[in-house]
């Protein structure tokens, strides 16, 4: 790895939980050269300017949760269980260091969906890779005959996928942990009506 690519991930790693915390707009440089330590010349030498940073701390962002709930998932055998890790993942998701501020995706959306293109296209593509990992589960589930063939699997992908980011926002907007368990409760009810 080069200096530069060394220093740009540096970058990218101190940035992206304020990213996440404070958003894309409540994001300043002064919040970057602090959390950084460089310049303002130092942030703009390695990347053109601060949208190319918020799309790379947001990749990042996501990645590491990816990578959480991948290790999580890839733990457990059945499909049903493999489903019930987001509950688990999501109903506790402030003591998770990767999603102590919030789910990237959720934070993302709700900023950019008509503010910064670029950041708006990489989480349409988060939200479409999340939601294929959904339905690769259930299509596993099916295979194995684990989970009903009868089950609309693209539907119910989209509906876990809006049950766990309504919950997450839910909670984080009114700071009451029963919107998000009550979300949690029938995400888990309606994986378990997916089982033979």
């Amino acid at each position: 790895m080069t200096k530069a690519e060394r220093t740009r991930k540096f970058i990218i790693e101190k940035t992206a939980p304020i990213f996440n915390r404070k958003g894309y707009a409540g994001t300043s440089l002064a919040d970057l050269t602090e959390a950084t330590g460089l310049t303002k010349g130092s942030i703009y030498g390695n990347f053109k300017n601060k949208d190319e940073v918020a799309v790379a701390a947001f990749n990042y962002n996501f990645g590491l949760m990816s990578d959480w709930v991948k290790e999580r998932i890839d733990n457990e055998p059945n499909p049903i269980k493999k489903l019930k890790v987001y509950i688990t993942i999501f109903s506790n998701f402030t003591e998770n260091p990767v999603l102590r501020w919030g789910c990237p995706v959720l934070n993302s959306a709700t900023e950019v969906d008509d503010t910064h293109v670029e950041l708006r296209e990489n989480v349409v593509e988060a939200i479409r890779k999340w939601h294929s990992s959904i339905v690769r589960i259930v299509n596993t589930g099916k295979e194995e005959g684990k989970i009903s063939p009868d089950v609309d699997t693209d539907a119910f992908a989209w509906t876990l996928l809006a049950l766990i980011e309504g919950g997450v926002m839910l909670v984080k907007v009114t700071g009451k942990i029963n919107t998000l368990k009550a979300a949690m409760r029938h995400a888990e009810k309606i994986i378990d009506e997916l089982a033979i």
